[in-house]
């Protein structure tokens, strides 16, 4: 069955669009601590996954991944590590900075969904949100190992460590941060729209199904 977007649900989408770009553009989205930066672009994702499901979530990643791929190369402020690997490979730091954006976003969707039959909205809303940090790290570092972990500049930074040892490592706080920050101000901005009967009825409600008239 198809789900039909309403006004205020594209509005909601428009508006997390010009967040993400007010973010991006602005010191509003990034707390940069030497070469990583803790970031708040995974909330306005995870407010799009919980709206609009799966491909809201995804839309609204690619726009997070487009932006943190336009800093590789000044624009909206400058990433001193995508600088370095657009230096390497401009092709690898694209889809480096980009894929896992996007991937984020669509997962988010299906846990969204997911929790929602399971418990209450502020509840699901909140784990949502603590996976848009979670998932959004894991896919950033895999992504990096796996496109540039042969390269000079990432092997100096392994140091010769265990690779799990080193991801621990480098992102350190900075995850912790945006995991805490990203499960508490998606779980209530969350509730707030569920509130505002901005979350699709047909998505679940109240733990139990829906029901759909023919």
């Amino acid at each position: 069955m198809k789900t039909k977007l309403t006004t205020s649900q594209l509005t909601v989408l428009g508006l997390m669009a010009a967040v993400l770009l007010l973010m991006a553009y602005t010191p509003l989205g990034y707390l940069n601590i030497g070469p990583l930066a803790i970031t708040f672009n995974v909330i306005p994702v995870a407010i799009s996954a919980i709206v609009l499901g799966p491909a809201g979530g995804a839309a609204a990643g690619a726009i997070f991944g487009l932006t943190s791929f336009l800093q590789c190369i000044g624009v909206g402020g400058t990433s001193a590590m995508g600088a370095m690997l657009f230096s390497i490979n401009p092709v690898f730091a694209f889809l480096q900075r980009f894929l896992p954006r996007v991937l984020d976003g669509l997962l988010l969707g299906y846990i969204f969904s997911g929790m929602k039959k399971r418990t209450n909205i502020y509840l699901s809303c909140a784990v949502t949100g603590f996976f848009s940090a979670f998932l959004n790290t894991a896919f950033f570092m895999t992504a990096l190992v796996l496109l540039f972990g042969n390269t000079e500049y990432i092997q100096e930074m392994i140091g010769g460590r265990n690779i799990i040892v080193f991801i621990c490592t480098f992102v350190g706080i900075n995850a912790v941060c945006e995991m805490i920050s990203s499960t508490v101000l998606t779980g209530a901005v969350g509730t707030a729209l569920s509130r505002a009967h901005l979350i699709p009825a047909s998505r679940m409600q109240g733990g139990q199904p829906a029901k759909i008239r023919p």
